[in-house]
């Protein structure tokens, strides 16, 4: 009954209509020639060659739409079909159309039946969408290319294997590498040494691309220090992301600035902000911050004493020998405090004469006694400055800190010196004599 089915004339119409349907309607072109010529086009071929009526293509020998350099391609492959039903591999050529103009396509050729005779059925795949598509990729891509040139940010691309794919000149020139010695090479063996933010050596698990690699995470503004093989130390700002977020197999680009200059500038900002200009010792800021924050721990405190020191006499060095020798004195007994003061002790200058001291740990009883001694000892060595031998006395106050102490620094600073002022000699108020140092010192 199947068989009677299919060869029922009816039915074989009918099949044969619906064939003609989905050819005619088909996006892709449909052209049909025997013994050289063309005997049947779709209308998507009549488009394709700009062919205002069928007459313009039927009839006519289909080398006439073929540029001369895919005849002879064309004329093999069909040559090579010798059996009913079969077809070409995909290949591409140029035709030329009616109105002169030529256009690529893809063709696929198939022997088959028609009107009882053997003719070559081709599908054409008009290639003009794709080629357009692939123009437009390579001009984005050189546009990206030529800005990613230019920019004065390092930019690199990094395979999902750790290898390098690209890298732009500004990338190359941070690093301290010319050429392309950095395509191909993996993160790990580039010679550069990678710094954390404290200068440490930073493990490889903390690079930024490695941690966008391996998680997919973005990471932005990471600070990293860079010993280049030329000696020099550059600190840059990294972000680090993948290309293509929605592909696990996608590299990641990574992107830095070279902040050395403005991490130089700010850090001397900083540090003008919290030293004293003249002696390079901390400021007033900076040494009731550090009590500060010795006064609000809850632990051991890092901080036993404060002493204030009072330079006896000082104003007599101002007033009798210049600004410009009372600035000297200053300094050298400045230099003087910080060698005879152990690393962990804060000193700094809080105005004037006047220094205040942080103590380190516990220093209490006949080893605190024994280290203002010292102090004093120190700062009381003849100084000479520009000729002139000058001898320096200094009064120092305490103030002791204790657990749960709930003074605030300026209290605190209060109580050491007023410790000063009682421990100052009557007659501080007549201050140091000072001669040339080819007299005899007195004080």
């Amino acid at each position: 009954m199947g068989d009677d089915r299919a060869n029922d004339p009816a039915d074989a119409e009918q099949l044969a209509q619906r064939y003609r349907s989905l050819v005619d309607f088909s996006p892709d072109g449909v052209v049909v020639h025997e013994r050289g010529t063309v005997v049947y086009a779709n209308p998507a071929m009549l488009r394709l060659l700009a062919a205002d009526r069928p007459e313009d293509v039927i009839g006519r020998t289909v080398t006439d739409f073929v540029e001369p350099s895919s005849v002879a391609p064309m004329l093999e492959r069909i040559r090579r079909l010798t059996i009913a039903g079969t077809a070409s591999d995909p290949t591409e050529m140029t035709l030329r159309r009616c109105d002169g103009g030529t256009v690529e396509v893809e063709t696929v050729s198939v022997l088959t039946a028609w009107h009882e005779h053997l003719a070559y059925q081709v599908v054409v795949h008009d290639l003009t969408p794709q080629r357009e598509a692939e123009a437009a990729q390579r001009r984005a891509e050189q546009f990206f290319t030529t800005v990613v040139s230019q920019l004065e940010e390092g930019v690199v691309v990094i395979d999902r294997d750790g290898r390098i794919e690209s890298a732009n000149p500004a990338a190359r020139r941070i690093f301290g590498y010319d050429a392309d010695d950095l395509i191909g090479t993996h993160i790990y063996d580039i010679p550069l040494c990678l710094l954390d933010a404290n200068a440490q050596p930073m493990p490889s698990s903390w690079y930024p691309v490695i941690r966008t690699l391996a998680t997919g995470e973005t990471v932005t503004r990471f600070v990293f220090g860079l010993d280049r093989p030329d000696g020099q130390r550059r600190w840059l700002s990294a972000n680090s992301r993948l290309l293509n977020p929605d592909d696990p197999e996608s590299a990641a680009v990574s992107s830095f600035n070279d902040i050395t200059e403005f991490r130089a500038s700010r850090r001397q900002l900083e540090y003008q902000a919290t030293h004293d200009p003249l002696t390079g010792l901390a400021n007033r800021a900076l040494v009731l911050s550090r009590l500060a924050a010795a006064l609000g721990t809850t632990e051991s405190l890092p901080v036993s004493s404060v002493l204030f020191i009072d330079l006896d006499g000082f104003k007599a060095i101002n007033d009798t020998l210049g600004h410009a020798i009372g600035d000297t004195v200053l300094q050298i007994v400045a230099q003087r405090l910080q060698r005879g003061l152990r690393a962990d002790d804060i000193v700094g200058r809080i105005g004037g004469d006047e220094f205040l001291v942080l103590l380190s740990g516990r220093t209490l009883g006949d080893d605190l006694e024994a280290l203002m001694d010292r102090l004093r000892a120190t700062m009381s060595e003849p100084i000479i400055a520009r000729g002139h031998r000058i001898h320096v006395d200094a009064s120092i106050g305490v103030a002791h800190l204790h657990p749960g102490d709930n003074r605030t620094p300026e209290a605190v600073l209060h109580d050491a010196d007023l410790a000063m002022y009682r421990a100052k000699p009557p007659n501080h108020q007549n201050g140091p004599l000072s001669r040339r140092s080819d007299s005899t010192h007195a004080s």
